[in-house]
C-alpha cells in the first residue's frame, strides 16, 4: 500500500481535529440535548406527577409550565443542530473516503433519514411511514456499528458496541413489527415483540455498564500517580456504596420502619414512571443495575470529554436519547452518536500496511491524527 493511502487511513479521535463548524455543532448538540432531557422529557413528567401537590402550592404550576416551555424550545433547537451535524458528518465522510465501502449504505440511509424527518414535519407519518423510518434508522445503525466493530479489535469495545446495537435494535424491532401488524389490520400478535422489548432494555443497561470497561478504565489502586489513585478511591467507594445501598435499601428500610419503606417504594415508583415516559426504561430490572449504568456512563463521558475525545460526545448522545425513540430527533441523536463513535479511532501507522524505509532509531508514541471519516 502506498504512503498516500496510509495517510488517508489515519482516523481522528479528537474533536479538535475537526472543522470549527463541526466542533461547535457537536458541542452544542450535547449541551442542548442534555438540557432538553432534563427540562422537557423529565421535568415535564415530574410536573404531571406533582398535580396533587400543586393544589396546595400555587408556585408549582407556573414554574413547571415555564420549564416545560423552555424544554419545548430546546427540543426544536436540538433538532436543527442534529440536522446540521449529520449533514456535515455525511459531507466529511464523502470527502474523506468517497462513495465506497460502508459509505454506499450509510450516506444514502442518513440522507434519507434527514429527508423523511423534514417530510414528516409537513405530512405526519402514518403506520407505513413510521415503519420505513425505523427500518432505515436500523440499517444505518447496523452499518455504522459494523464499521465500529471492524475497526476496534479490543473485546471491551466490541462487547459494548454489540450490546448497544442489540439493545436499541430490540426497540426498533418492537416498533417496526408492531407498526406493520397495525398497518395490516391483523388481529394476530406480533412475534416476540414483548421479549425483544424487554431484552433490548436489559442490553441497554448492560451496555451502559460496559462503557466503563471499554473507555473508562484507568481508575486502579496500583497506579503510582497520586491524582489517579485518589480518583480511583473516590470512584470505587462511590460506586460500591451506591450499588450496595440500592440493592438492599428496600430490605433495610422494611426492617427499620415498614411505613417508611412503603413511602420510599411509592416515591421510587414515581421516579420510575418519570424515567419510563422520559427515556423509555420500565425498571423491570433491579434498580441498582440502572444506577450502576448511570454512574459508569457519567464517569466515562466526563473523562472522555475532558480528553476531547469524540467517543465522549458519541456515547453521551447515544444514552441521552434513551431507550424508547419516540421522537425523530431521538433517532437522529442515536445515529449521530454512533457516527461519532466510529470516528474515534487511533491512527494506523504506515508500518502496519507497508515497510518503512529509513525508519528512525527512536520511534514516536501512538497518538491521534487528524482527518475525516
Amino acid at each position: 500500500m502506498s504512503a498516500a493511502n496510509a495517510i488517508i487511513e489515519r482516523m481522528t479521535g479528537r474533536i479538535n481535529d475537526q472543522s470549527l463548524l463541526f466542533q461547535y455543532t457537536i458541542k452544542l448538540v450535547l449541551i442542548v440535548s442534555f438540557s432538553e432531557l432534563i427540562l422537557y422529557r423529565l421535568v415535564s413528567r415530574l410536573g404531571m406527577h406533582l398535580s396533587k401537590l400543586a393544589q396546595t402550592h400555587e408556585w408549582i404550576i407556573p414554574t413547571f409550565t415555564a420549564l416545560t416551555g423552555i424544554g419545548e424550545w430546546l427540543l426544536n433547537a436540538v433538532a436543527i443542530l442534529l440536522f446540521l451535524a449529520l449533514a456535515v458528518g455525511v459531507v466529511n465522510r464523502m470527502a474523506g473516503r468517497g462513495f465506497v465501502g460502508s459509505n454506499r449504505i450509510v450516506v444514502p440511509a442518513v440522507t434519507l433519514l434527514l429527508l423523511l424527518t423534514a417530510g414528516f414535519l409537513l405530512v405526519p407519518p402514518a403506520f407505513l411511514g413510521s415503519a420505513i423510518y425505523n427500518f432505515v434508522a436500523l440499517v444505518a445503525l447496523v452499518c455504522l456499528m459494523t464499521e465500529y466493530l471492524s475497526a476496534h479489535t479490543e473485546w471491551s469495545h466490541r462487547a459494548m458496541g454489540l450490546t448497544y446495537l442489540l439493545g436499541i435494535g430490540g426497540w426498533l424491532y418492537y416498533q417496526i413489527v408492531s407498526t406493520i401488524y397495525s398497518f395490516s389490520g391483523t388481529v394476530a400478535a406480533p412475534p416476540l415483540v414483548y421479549e425483544a422489548h424487554r431484552a433490548g432494555e436489559a442490553l441497554m443497561v448492560l451496555s451502559s455498564i460496559l462503557v466503563f470497561w471499554a473507555y473508562g478504565r484507568g481508575v486502579s489502586f496500583r497506579t503510582r500517580n497520586q491524582q489517579q489513585r485518589r480518583r480511583a478511591i473516590w470512584f470505587w467507594a462511590t460506586a460500591g456504596s451506591t450499588f450496595t445501598l440500592m440493592l438492599f435499601l428496600d430490605y433495610l428500610l422494611k426492617q427499620y420502619d415498614p411505613g417508611l419503606a412503603t413511602s420510599i417504594r411509592k416515591a421510587a415508583d414515581g421516579i420510575g414512571w418519570i424515567f419510563q415516559f422520559g427515556m423509555g426504561y420500565t425498571f423491570f430490572l433491579p434498580f441498582a443495575l440502572y444506577m450502576a449504568g448511570l454512574l459508569c456512563w457519567a464517569y466515562t463521558v466526563i473523562k472522555l470529554l475532558t480528553m476531547g475525545r469524540l467517543a465522549g460526545y458519541g456515547i453521551g448522545l447515544m444514552f441521552i436519547a434513551g431507550y424508547a425513540l419516540l421522537y425523530s430527533n431521538l433517532t437522529l441523536m442515536v445515529v449521530l452518536g454512533v457516527m461519532l463513535l466510529t470516528m474515534d479511532r487511533p491512527r494506523r501507522d504506515a508500518a502496519d500496511s507497508a515497510p518503512v524505509v529509513n525508519a528512525p532509531v527512536i520511534g514516536t508514541p501512538d497518538s491521534f491524527a487528524g482527518g475525516h471519516t
